[in-house]
């Protein structure tokens, strides 16, 4: 883990402060007159021309072919050299050449640009503001706060988009003045003119579907072939390495793979509960027995969670709803002397894992139905919530109520934590701007392909949900551990290659049809019909009795802010309480980490 920071200041009377400060909390300085770079872990990479500078964080997955073909040029032996070899010949062009997982920065000493760039998938989190006090960049947002870069300002906009979806859509972040860079983007910022432009160099949207004759087989051959090279491709070669092995589909494939292709006993790493619910461990210790790995098992008990709580919230940078059993899981693992994990994400948004890809394509094969009168509609949902009362019916009642069909409407409300009605009821803010998913999936001008509903759910499902969540909780939260975390499933060609399939080729009549046929000596039925859990904590028995006091103490004070309605913020707690079937845990847990977040970055 490498975090990455920069400032080009001509603004600001104090820069002298912010210079201090950054040789105080990176090990790697460059700084020439008013521009600053910086890493953590290592030093600023200086090209053999010496007109290009690099911090950068994240793998190379082609290093070896990329090295083959650059070698003449120089010695070369990092991935930073890497990518200043291939740039000092191909300038920008030279990102379409690199495949893995990063986010850096490159000045350019001879024509004043700083380019920010990050990979295609949004694995590695890259944040930009440009104020009076000049234009920053950082791996995350408290740098950019605590060089007193920006003056943190909650955007209400964005506070809405939390609520509604447990994160913040980029570009946008909770904060008004502070950008995400957004996947497969070249950001470039003249430091003599101040101009801002970018340019995106690949486009989740832009794979070609395959409407070829292809054989299943054919398929699934391909499937297992990529799938064995995006591991192999991510095993480090100088660190200690396991799998976060939960014991269901993707984790367990990805362990079966690396224990097939590394020439030593592979490492796999699972943490469980006391609570009998909740355990995994067994098919878990399935699989590790199954495939003759060193097998790490870590049991937590309410109050060792508990004890881990504060510095496990204080980590997250950017609020989520979700990502403290990635803090957990990592802290163990490094604590055992492992410096890099993989994991399995990505498997479910691929593979259309989840249940919404089966409802996506059911809504869309009805959707003349939303041609009957509104008015009838509205009342089958009313009738529906009453008789029912649950987070699903309320959806279900949403979804009647939308004027017509439309794709990326339904995907959202499908996503949505908070309905708008709570959300008029609890916020300050009105009226309630307007569905950024909603905004974003439009932006994409679909043409809807019935025949590739699935890959439209799984675009769906990596532009919003797995990149500002589950990407960033991944980074976010391993990254103060020093712990790497791999995505073998999001490697490019594997992704590209599955999303361009047709529906009838990975419709999930069992769990993840095609990844499971595809790797058919990989994973036994034992695990394959097992139900689907994840990787989740007990909150509903923790809020309710080890975690009350504290859950209750920031409710209140959360209520008790400008953008709350502080006694319908009450009286949902209370709700909640009183088992409520329209509130769960998740609701609860994510005001509790807005408040943690806001005293953090705030400090009141």
């Amino acid at each position: 883990m490498n975090s990455i920071y920069g400032i080009i200041n001509s603004k600001s009377s104090n820069f002298s402060e912010t210079v201090a400060k950054i040789y105080d909390n990176f090990n790697g300085v460059w700084h020439f007159e008013n521009i600053i770079l910086a890493q953590k872990n290592d030093l600023p990479q200086v090209s053999v021309c010496e007109r290009y500078i690099i911090v950068y964080n994240g793998a190379i997955t082609n290093y070896s072919e990329l090295k083959k073909k650059l070698d003449s040029h120089r010695q070369i032996n990092s991935d930073e050299e890497i990518i200043l070899a291939a740039w000092a010949i191909h300038g920008q062009k030279a990102v379409e050449m690199i495949q893995g997982s990063f986010a850096f920065a490159i000045y350019d000493k001879q024509e004043k640009n700083l380019f920010l760039v990050r990979d295609r998938l949004g694995i590695k989190p890259l944040y930009w503001c440009n104020t009076d006090k000049g234009f920053a960049f950082s791996s995350n947002i408290r740098n950019l706060s605590s060089f007193g870069v920006i003056e943190p300002k909650i955007s209400p906009l964005s506070l809405t988009d939390f609520l509604r979806y447990q994160t913040v859509h980029s570009p946008d972040t909770i904060l008004e003045n502070v950008k995400m860079l957004e996947p497969a983007t070249i950001l470039n910022f003249n430091t003599v003119s101040g101009k801002i432009s970018s340019e995106s160099y690949w486009n989740i949207t832009n794979i070609t579907q395959n409407n070829s004759v292809i054989s299943i087989d054919d398929t699934r051959k391909e499937v297992k072939n990529l799938f064995f090279k995006a591991v192999e491709k991510n095993i480090p070669t100088n660190c200690s390495y396991c799998a976060f092995l939960s014991g269901g589909i993707d984790s367990s494939a990805v362990a079966r793979a690396m224990a097939k292709i590394s020439d030593k006993r592979i490492k796999t790493f699972n943490i469980s509960f006391s609570e009998e619910k909740f355990d995994e461990a067994h098919y878990a210790r399935y699989i590790a027995k199954m495939h003759n790995t060193e097998h790490i098992e870590i049991k937590l008990s309410p109050q060792q969670f508990l004890e881990h709580l504060p510095d496990a919230l204080s980590a997250i940078d950017h609020p989520s709803g979700d990502g403290l059993n990635t803090w957990i899981a990592s802290k163990f693992a490094k604590e055992a002397g492992i410096d890099v994990a993989f994991s399995g994400l990505g498997g479910d948004e691929l593979f259309a894992g989840y249940s919404i890809f089966k409802r996506m394509i059911k809504l869309n094969k009805y959707q003349s139905f939303w041609k009957t009168p509104q008015s009838i509609r509205n009342h089958a949902g009313k009738i529906i919530s009453a008789l029912r009362p649950s987070v699903a019916s309320a959806k279900i009642s949403t979804l009647l109520s939308l004027p017509n069909f439309d794709f990326a409407a339904m995907y959202a409300v499908s996503r949505q934590l908070f309905q708008d009605k709570t959300l008029n009821d609890i916020l300050n803010t009105a009226p309630l701007p307007y569905s950024l998913p909603v905004s974003l999936l439009h932006k994409q001008n679909w043409k809807i392909d019935n025949q590739y509903i699935l890959k439209y759910v799984s675009m769906a499902e990596m532009l919003t949900y797995m990149q500002n969540i589950l990407l960033r909780d991944s980074e976010q939260m391993s990254m103060p551990h020093d712990f790497e975390i791999k995505v073998p499933f999001l490697d490019r060609e594997l992704v590209e290659f599955v999303l361009s399939l047709p529906d009838f080729i990975k419709y999930p009549h069992t769990p993840k049809k095609l990844l499971v046929e595809s790797l058919p000596d990989l994973l036994p039925d034992f695990i394959v019909n097992r139900p689907k859990m994840g990787f989740v904590l007990p909150w509903t028995q923790w809020l309710k009795n080890e975690l009350y006091d504290f859950t209750e103490k920031r409710i209140k004070t959360l209520a008790q802010r400008e953008f709350f309605n502080e006694k319908a913020v009450l009286n949902f707690w209370n709700d909640y309480n009183k088992n409520n079937p329209n509130i769960t845990y998740s609701h609860i847990w994510a005001l509790v980490v807005l408040e943690e977040w806001i005293e953090a970055m705030f400090n009141v």
